[in-house]
């Protein structure tokens, strides 16, 4: 078990929550939320002691092992990919060391003999013989193919870092796992695999996650980063937000009637208390008016942003045609003959394990990249609009404020009319006029959907989204998304956004092209178990 007691956390002057007392037990999933800059990571920094809290302690178990998700993407980068996985259970790694020492040694001795046997049979109680099988077991579920296993992690590009570092963490069975957003770049159907480890783990979990299908399909208890404090609800994502609102509306209706009642009090002592005869009753009004009490409704720390795309004009029947579309990056063929017809008003999920595929063809049919064979052709009617996975080009190095920055993409140039687009995304005040060289990676994430929702197009191509967006701003593109009249292709690996959001299905993954009409959960429930698995 895992404790925090009393905990309190200040920066600069700022507290970011005061006299946290909450217990985390084995056989429960932990998922802490709130607003970005709220201190959900924090929190998972002081427990995991990488941060010193204000005030209070953290208190485990003794003889309890505790795994976190690395951030650090290049601190194993000398290290073979499955090394970096056994390294997630550092005494299993201690005796692997201390064994080949012993057995290197050219004096190897009667006592050298004793330790190794010592050390053989607690190698074989941790299973140390099916270890790499089991790490390789695992890198291959999280999509981390056969031929990176034995690379040096330097090699890896940065999203199959990112899934060693999971798989290391996952490793070895540890008491308490802490994990800080495990599903960002990953696929959905690595994350499939992962909630269904997480659901069968017995020991104690503990997550930051801005994944709604993830937070409602793992998580037995939410902790809630809000008001300057951490309170704990027993039940999973959806239930919490259910009773919150409930006990929000129930609290301004309350207020509502208790207003209403302090007006009717206080209209009667007005009336009445100098009155010999009704001096009792104003009296008694007087006391009933003390006890009444407003409900505090405290100012939240989460914002929504406004989201809303509308198109300048509807798109014709022609709407984009791609054709035998092919191309090898490096010496992998990413796309091999790829062909497909998009719809008008049609709103498809690109899914598949194969990122760079995804990006690829998005790549492609924005024309930043040319196929190696093959064409694509748009419709004359649309106008594009997209939202690339990689957006630095248009925020590093440019020393511009949001409002000039903004400007460029839009035909309004009033800087009143600017600042209006820039409230709706939550940059307002001193906000507004921000170097856009110095934003957040969510922060990035808000320009970019003002950029184009400025743009009027009648066709949205979205390439992971969601990434670095908190659950409020997911929850508020989701929604306009799902109101948006006119054709929205995208990628995400989040569940409940492709599953609420798109008609029609294609898994480009390696060799395989598979295109369904209908929601993502229809097009799971085309396959049989041994394929979902894959999911």
């Amino acid at each position: 078990m895992i404790s925090a007691n009393n905990i309190s956390v200040q920066f600069g002057g700022r507290s970011l929550f005061e006299r946290v007392n909450v217990a985390f037990t084995p056989g429960n999933c932990y998922g802490i939320i709130g607003a970005n800059g709220a201190g959900k990571s924090t929190f998972l920094k002081v427990l995991s002691g990488d941060l010193e809290p204000s005030k209070g302690e953290i208190h485990i178990t003794p003889g309890e092992r505790l795994s976190v998700l690395k951030q650090d993407h290049f601190a194993y980068d000398e290290y073979e990919v499955v090394r970096t996985v056994l390294m997630g259970n550092p005494r299993l790694i201690e005796i692997m060391e201390e064994k080949d020492a012993l057995y290197s040694k050219e004096d190897f001795s009667e006592e050298d003999g004793i330790k190794a046997g010592e050390l053989e049979a607690e190698f074989a109680d941790m299973d140390g013989w099916n270890a790499e099988s089991d790490a390789e077991f695992m890198l291959n579920k999280l999509g981390v193919p056969d031929e990176y296993h034995y690379m040096k992690m330097a090699e890896l590009p940065s999203d199959l870092k990112v899934k060693v570092l999971l798989a290391q963490a996952l490793y070895g069975n540890p008491d308490i796992l802490l994990l800080d957003e495990p599903t960002n770049h990953l696929d959905l159907t690595a994350i499939s695999w992962l909630e269904n480890f997480l659901l069968d783990f017995e020991n104690t979990v503990i997550v930051v996650s801005h994944d709604r299908h993830f937070l409602n399909k793992v998580c037995t208890h939410i902790c809630d980063v809000d008001y300057g404090k951490i309170t704990l609800y027993t039940g999973n994502y959806d239930f919490w937000y259910e009773y919150t609102q409930m006990r929000q509306r129930q609290a301004r209706d309350q207020n509502k009637k208790n207003e209403q009642k302090i007006k009717e009090l206080q209209d009667f002592i007005n009336r009445f208390s100098a009155n010999a005869a009704k001096s009792k009753q104003a009296t008694s009004r007087k006391k009933q008016l003390d006890a009444l009490e407003m409900i505090e409704m405290p100012v939240s720390s989460r914002r929504f942003p406004y989201v809303d795309f509308k198109p300048d004009r509807e798109c014709g029947n022609d709407l984009l045609r791609v054709d035998h579309l092919t191309k090898t990056i490096g010496d992998r063929k990413v796309l091999d003959d790829i062909s497909f017809v998009i719809h008008p008003r049609e709103k498809v999920a690109f899914v598949g394990s194969d990122v760079v595929a995804k990006t690829t063809l998005f790549k492609i049919i924005m024309g930043e990249l040319e196929p190696d064979e093959g064409s694509y052709k748009w419709g004359v009617t649309t106008s594009q609009s997209y939202f690339p996975s990689d957006n630095s080009k248009y925020f590093d190095g440019v020393n511009l404020s949001l409002v000039d920055w903004l400007r460029q993409y839009s035909k309004e140039q009033l800087e009143a009319d600017i600042r209006s687009w820039l409230g709706r995304m939550l940059f307002s005040g001193d906000e507004a006029l921000k170097m856009a060289n110095v934003l957040s990676g969510g922060e990035r994430v808000r320009c970019m959907l003002c950029k184009m929702m400025l743009s009027g197009a009648n066709v949205l191509i979205f390439d992971e989204p969601t990434n670095h967006l908190d659950l409020e701003s997911i929850a508020a593109l989701n929604n306009g998304l799902i109101r948006y009249p006119e054709t929205v292709l995208f990628t995400s690996h989040d569940h409940q956004f492709v599953e609420t959001v798109a008609d029609r299905i294609i898994e480009i993954s390696g060799d395989k092209f598979i295109d369904r009409k209908g929601s993502y959960d229809e097009f799971l429930s085309t396959f049989d178990e041994e394929q979902l698995k894959r999911y």
